[in-house]
C-alpha cells in the first residue's frame, strides 16, 4: 500500500472515531438533559405508573389470569404516620439523615452476601424509589448504576416526604397490588389513612417479598418482624 493510501485510511479512521464520540457525547448530553426532567416533572405529576406494573400485568396474562393493576393514589398528608413510620422503619431506619445512600448497609449486605447468606439488598428507600420509578427490574451492574443515578437526582430535586409519599404509592404489596392504598383495601378494608400501628408493622414486614408473604396469613418470620419494627417506631422521626 502506498503512502498515500495508507494516509486515507488513517484518515478516514480518525474521521470515524471522531463522529463517533461525538454522538456518544450528544447522547450523554441529552440523557442527562432528560433525566433531570423527568424527575423534575415527577417531582409535581404522579407517576401513572411503572415498568414493574406493566411487567406484572404480562406476567399475569402468560399465567391465564386478568390484567390487573390495583392502584389508588395518597398523597403524603393522607397516609397514615404509623404508615410512614413503620416504612421508615422496617426499610430504611436512617431515611432522614441520609442523601441517598447508607453506608453501613451497603458494606454490612456485601458482606452477608460475600459470606454466602442469602442475598439481601442494602437499598435504601431512595434507592428503592429510583429503580421502582425510572428503571426496569432485574439485576445488573448497568441498571445499578442508573439507579444510583436517579438516586441522586430525586435527592437534589425532591423533597424527603416527596420520596417517601412516591416510594409508598407504586410498591407492589401484593399480586397486581401497588401502593398504601390499595393493599390497605385489600388486607383490612380500610384507608390507609387510618392504620393502627400493628397493621402499619405488619404491612411493612412483608415488602420484601410481597408475591411470597401477605399480611392476611403471615408466618412466625413475619410476626417476629412485625415485632421489630413496631419497637424500632418509637424512635422514628418523620421528614419535615
Amino acid at each position: 500500500m502506498s503512502s498515500k493510501k495508507k494516509y486515507s485510511a488513517g484518515k478516514g479512521s480518525r474521521s470515524l472515531f471522531i463522529s463517533i464520540l461525538t454522538y456518544l457525547k450528544r447522547a450523554f448530553v441529552w440523557f442527562l438533559a432528560l433525566s433531570v426532567l423527568w424527575v423534575l416533572l415527577y417531582r409535581f405529576i404522579n407517576p401513572p405508573f411503572t415498568s414493574l406494573m406493566i411487567q406484572r400485568g404480562f406476567e399475569r396474562k402468560l399465567d391465564g389470569k386478568s390484567w390487573k393493576i390495583d392502584q389508588e393514589w395518597r398523597d403524603y398528608d393522607e397516609l397514615s404516620a404509623n404508615l410512614k413510620k413503620a416504612a421508615i422503619a422496617g426499610e430504611d431506619a436512617g431515611f432522614v439523615q441520609h442523601w441517598g445512600f447508607d453506608a453501613n448497609a451497603i458494606q454490612k449486605a456485601y458482606l452477608k452476601n460475600r459470606a454466602g447468606k442469602p442475598i439481601r439488598g442494602g437499598s435504601t428507600i431512595s434507592q428503592q424509589t429510583a429503580k421502582n420509578v425510572f428503571l426496569w427490574g432485574g439485576r445488573s451492574w448497568l441498571r445499578k448504576g442508573f439507579e444510583a443515578w436517579f438516586t441522586v437526582l430525586i435527592e437534589v430535586f425532591w423533597s424527603k416526604q416527596r420520596i417517601l409519599e412516591v416510594y409508598l404509592n407504586v410498591i407492589e404489596m401484593g399480586d397486581g397490588i401497588y401502593g398504601a392504598e390499595a393493599a390497605t383495601q385489600e388486607y383490612y378494608s380500610k384507608s390507609a389513612r387510618s392504620m393502627s400501628r400493628r397493621q402499619a408493622a405488619l404491612l411493612v414486614a412483608v415488602f420484601p417479598n410481597p408475591r411470597k408473604w401477605t399480611p392476611e396469613h403471615p408466618t412466625n418470620y413475619i410476626y417476629y418482624k412485625r415485632g421489630v419494627i413496631m419497637r424500632n417506631m418509637r424512635y422514628i422521626r418523620l421528614p419535615d
